[in-house]
């Protein structure tokens, strides 16, 4: 008899936990994203061949909601990156830092959602409407982001689409598939307290989407200079196939005048077998503007452009696993210096061609 009394007040203290998280409405999830790159650069031997496993935005995390009466809702997000390779001395410690991805509080209801930390922008939210729609692809060297945004660059270096810290952020509800976001960002730094601001419009209904999103950087580089991009992205599913298309255009402030770059890109998703191919081309034009300026990888002048080459193919093992293989190829005019949009190689010098083959899985939880 004492040990059944026994028995039932341990299982007594164990559900009680886990009945309060049930009535907090706390959800765990997350995804660990690994691969095998072979890498290969031309005309330089410093960059090499180069071998390795790469942990590709792994994540756990912790988001939940409460009700507060009258359809007003609490809700908050805590998401940490980890690096499933342990190669920390490759890149910066912040990845191991408690919620160093999106972390927020915020608010929700029939009105749609405001909130506040640390948060990727709109013109992050465009990325999946053109492409890298197969697991894997939008966080590893496949990444479309080596053209597209300057994704590999900081704000401070010229790029677009990051993480923001001291963000406040609106998205509007869903109404007959049209949706708003709006963000606003501060620096916080006193020598050099810039901001960024960000929105988007998004159109998902039917098998269509078609999205534009702008953004621009105030001050982020320097206290007198301001930057500017907008894109649009759209894309048709259709039986078997999913053709899409973007275009970006790229403005920066630079001594003497601006820098301006315009993108254009196709890609083609399609069922095959049990699995999805993806294939997309992606053409960075020429730098224009003030002589001999640069921000980050776009230059002013001839032969400053560059075209990437994608093609994967991603294999569903479960509904949470898949396994993909995919390969991509940087073409580098003369004087143009463009690397991965993930996992890329710092000092690249002009006219280098790049190209990797990767083979990965991804889980999800």
């Amino acid at each position: 008899m004492k040990k059944k009394l026994v028995a039932i007040a341990v299982a007594g203290l164990l559900a009680a936990p886990l009945a309060h998280a049930q009535t907090a409405n706390v959800t765990i999830y997350g995804r660990i994203n690994m691969d095998l790159d072979f890498i290969s650069s031309s005309q330089d031997s410093s960059l090499g061949k180069i071998q390795r496993v790469s942990s590709n935005a792994s994540r756990i995390g912790f988001r939940g909601t409460e009700s507060l009466g009258g359809g007003l809702n609490a809700i908050f997000q805590i998401e940490s990156q980890f690096q499933g390779d342990g190669a920390y001395a490759l890149g910066t410690s912040k990845p191991g830092l408690l919620g160093s991805r999106d972390t927020w509080l915020g608010l929700s209801g029939n009105w749609g959602a405001v909130k506040l930390g640390h948060m990727l922008t709109p013109y992050d939210a465009i990325q999946p409407i053109f492409g890298n729609a197969p697991n894997g692809g939008p966080v590893t060297i496949l990444s479309t982001g080596g053209l597209w945004g300057q994704w590999n660059q900081s704000n401070a270096n010229g790029g677009f689409g990051q993480r923001l810290e001291n963000a406040i952020r609106y998205d509007s509800p869903k109404v007959a598939g049209i949706q708003g976001m709006l963000q606003y960002s501060t620096k916080e730094m006193a020598s050099n307290n810039g901001w960024n601001g960000g929105l988007g419009l998004f159109y998902d209904n039917a098998g269509l989407q078609v999205a534009t999103a702008y953004e621009t950087n105030q001050g982020y580089r320097a206290t007198d200079r301001n930057d500017h991009a907008v894109t649009i992205a759209a894309a048709y599913k259709f039986g078997a196939f999913r053709p899409a298309a973007v275009y970006e255009y790229i403005k920066y402030e630079v001594a003497g005048g601006s820098l301006k770059r315009h993108m254009y890109g196709a890609s083609l998703t399609m069922d095959l077998g049990p699995g999805k191919l993806y294939g997309a081309i992606l053409l960075a034009d020429k730098g224009k503007g003030a002589a001999g300026s640069s921000v980050g990888n776009i230059r002013e002048g001839k032969d400053t452009g560059a075209t990437m080459y994608n093609l994967s193919y991603t294999y569903d093992l479960s509904k949470r696993t898949s396994a993909y293989v995919g390969y991509v190829y940087i073409d580098n005019k003369d004087n143009a210096t463009y690397t991965f949009g993930m996992n890329g190689n710092a000092g690249v010098k002009p006219g280098l061609t790049q190209q990797g083959l990767i083979l990965g899985a991804v889980h999800n939880f």
